[in-house]
């Protein structure tokens, strides 16, 4: 890592060396300048090795402080600018600080008050610049739909897109929040069928009659009460991508259904007398251990087959945490908008707790505390008081094991429901999951 570089600019040379002996022992590159013309030369010459902080008189023969400070804010805006004068006026002080100085240090200063703001202003400097690369590595990324600078993952979308040219079916995995449903859309985006719908229904909120009824629609009078036809969601999706998120939660009976669609490319829906052909992509996803659920007969594996032709797999955010920092941005920009508040920064204590926090909930996890701190923000900045308990605490088991996934998740489950006083609908809302897999995993834990 470069070390930090400092610009110290007085016309007493006694100062000057004073202030380069001061820095240097902190660790700092100190390069000096005699006077106010010879700092503009400095920085007009430093483009390729900038500096991250100025330190200048203000009253100085010919070019004062306040042109190197305007100097500097032209050419380096991330840099801050720190005057030292021994003219200590309001005035001065005021207008120096209006034209975008840090903060103004009157002779005779004193060692330690020099290194507490120069620490200060650098801490500054660093957030700026990691909040400018953060923006523009966020727009770059917007263009993608899904938003990421992991290596892993841009790999993962470069296979996403080759696939989507396709017209074969496909099965995505990975844990709740990692962004199936997101991914789903990013393949039908980059494939020869933006064109048409997207269509999404999640499997795991209906009942075994009311999913069929939802996809393959009825006829005018097919039951008591069917007034006027229905058009199923495969039928709305014709010429584009029918997602059919939590796949696993559809009973055996669907299953038969959705694979004679698969399969025959035609659906009937209730009460009509010819079937009607489809011409629609499928894409499903899973959270679950479908393999699994097949061996043990709960997942049909003539079904599984049509559904898995191609698999993409979504890593947990706990393996992708290079992302946290650009997914977090994205997120202070949205509820910022939502919200007409104006938070501009996340303080360097705080971002390290989002970085090392385990995120058994993955993205949707992150949005939902970022969301949080947004309100909670006071000024233009997230601090560490503005997150949840559960955002500073990683699940170990009691010797400081990694704990199993399952541990993993009964504890975290217990967290959410002690938050939110067991209220269990918003519990399933933070946990990305419907009340009804909530109440499975409920009975799975014994935690009723």
């Amino acid at each position: 890592m470069n070390k930090i570089r400092i610009l110290v600019v007085d016309d007493e040379k006694i100062a000057v060396r004073n202030l380069q002996h001061i820095l240097e022992k902190e660790g700092y590159e100190v390069e000096t300048a005699s006077g106010g013309a010879q700092a503009l030369q400095v920085l007009d010459r430093a483009e390729d090795n900038e500096f991250d902080l100025v330190l200048t008189d203000l009253k100085m023969p010919g070019v004062d402080g306040m042109a190197v400070l305007a100097k500097t804010k032209l050419r380096y805006p991330d840099a801050e600018v720190i005057m030292i004068t021994g003219y200590a006026t309001v005035d001065s002080a005021i207008e120096a600080l209006k034209a975008g100085a840090y903060h103004y240090i009157a002779k005779p200063f004193k060692l330690d008050e020099v290194r507490r703001v120069v620490k200060e202003a650098l801490e500054k400097q660093v957030l700026k610049r990691e909040n400018r690369q953060l923006k523009e590595k966020l727009a770059k990324a917007q263009g993608l739909s899904i938003i990421t600078d992991d290596p892993q993952m841009r790999e993962l979308l470069r296979t996403a897109r080759h696939i989507a040219k396709g017209e074969v079916s496909i099965l995505i995995t990975g844990e709740s929040g990692t962004g199936k449903e997101l991914m789903a859309r990013y393949l039908h985006e980059n494939s020869p069928r933006v064109a048409g719908p997207f269509v999404a229904v999640n499997c795991g909120v209906f009942t075994e009659e009311l999913l069929s009824n939802e996809l393959f629609g009825h006829e005018k009078g097919a039951f008591t009460g069917a007034d006027r036809e229905k058009i199923g969601l495969i039928a709305s999706a014709g010429g584009g991508t029918l997602f059919l998120d939590e796949i696993t939660e559809m009973s055996l009976g669907m299953q038969v259904k959705l694979l004679r669609a698969l399969q025959e490319k035609e659906i009937q829906p209730l009460g009509a007398v010819q079937p009607i052909k489809i011409n629609v992509r499928f894409v499903a996803a899973t959270n679950r251990d479908i393999l699994k659920m097949v061996r043990e007969g709960l997942f049909r594996q003539d079904l599984y087959f049509r559904i898995n032709v191609m698999n993409i797999h979504l890593p947990p955010l706990a393996e992708r945490r290079k992302d946290i920092p650009l997914l977090t941005k994205h997120f202070v920009d949205k509820y910022n908008s939502r919200m007409g508040k104006n938070v501009t920064e996340v303080a360097p204590e705080a971002m390290q707790q989002l970085k090392d926090y385990d995120y058994p909930g993955n993205i949707r996890e992150l949005e939902n505390i970022v969301e949080r701190a947004v309100v909670l923000a006071r000024g233009d900045t997230i601090e560490s008081e503005h997150l949840p308990e559960m955002a500073v605490h990683t699940y170990r088991t009691p010797k400081g094991a990694l704990p199993s996934l399952d541990e993993q998740e009964r504890s975290y489950i217990e967290l959410v429901l002690e938050q939110t006083q067991g209220n269990r609908t918003k519990a399933a809302e933070i946990l990305g999951i419907d009340r009804v897999s909530l109440w499975r995993k409920l009975k799975k834990y014994m935690l009723e």
